[in-house]
């Protein structure tokens, strides 16, 4: 398996990581460096972002790992100064739960809220019913993007996606079935872990691309986080079953590389508005 480039610091931690702040009150940066479609950041970032304020109080009461995070997005953003703004709302024994706004000049842009665990201490029974996306091994597949740059989209320079062929979305002729299953992983070699897990489940193409859609806004997401991943690729499956009036969900599923279901997904998103013609 191709090694990826590694850093002390990736890029992810070094553009979501912060030192906490007081009160509740944590400045932040929205970099430029995870924009998609249409110019803006990340879906999938800009919840990182609120999520890491969260996890620096959730951390001090000895939860470290997001169990579910759900988040509203109410405006579209740009890279710049921001704040971060968190709230506690309980603590239990074995979760605590609170929520997090991300705002940009003033402006509520992601309102989330998360409950916190430690999954290294969960016990309960186990029965998994699902399988992992039957895949080749990623250097039997295809780089999506054909490590080009797309302009624009900055996101695709900090992700890799591996697939067995390349979708009809990207040859130019979609292939009307919106789902999808391919490899994923950080450029610099990151590892996965609970904190990027929330943030990966919209870091890759809408599933609509594949029905001849440019894109979806998405207006809510939620997260499961169900265990701790191994390093290595990520398999993912993502589909849509329904879009009515502009409206589509679309539902991902992460497994590690030992073969573990890790997170799951569901979001409502908005198509991006048919353009009129000229």
């Amino acid at each position: 398996m191709t090694n990826a480039r590694t850093s002390d610091i990736s890029e992810f931690d070094r553009d979501t990581e912060f030192p906490p702040g007081r009160d509740g009150v944590h400045p932040v940066t929205i970099s430029p460096r995870w924009n998609a479609l249409g110019g803006s950041p990340n879906g999938g970032y800009s919840l990182a972002l609120a999520l890491r304020g969260l996890a620096h109080d959730m951390r001090s009461h000895g939860f470290v790992d997001p169990l579910v995070v759900s988040a509203f997005y109410l405006r579209r953003t740009t890279p710049g100064p921001a704040e971060v703004r968190t709230e506690v709302a309980r603590v239990g024994g074995r979760t605590a739960t609170g929520t997090a706004r991300l705002l940009r000049d003033g402006d509520e842009v992601v309102r989330l809220t998360a409950t916190f665990g430690d999954l290294a201490r969960m016990q309960g029974r186990s029965a998994v019913f699902g399988k992992p996306p039957p895949l080749p091994s990623p250097d039997a597949c295809v780089d999506l993007t054909g490590a080009r740059r797309i302009p624009g989209v900055t996101l695709v320079d900090r992700m890799e996606y591996r697939a067995p062929a390349l979708p009809g979305w990207v040859r130019g002729a979609p292939s009307g079935d919106p789902s999808a299953a391919f490899w994923m992983r950080f450029r610099d070699g990151r590892a996965p872990d609970t904190i990027a897990l929330p943030a990966l489940v919209d870091a890759a193409p809408p599933a609509v691309l594949e029905i001849g859609e440019p894109g979806s806004s998405t207006i809510e997401l939620t997260v499961h986080v169900r265990a701790r991943p191994a390093p290595g690729w990520l398999a993912c499956r993502v589909t849509t079953r329904y879009v009515i009036d502009g409206l589509h969900e679309e539902d991902f599923e992460v497994w590690d590389a030992e073969g573990r279901p890790v997170a799951q997904a569901r979001q409502l998103a908005l198509l991006a508005p048919t353009r009129a013609p000229a």
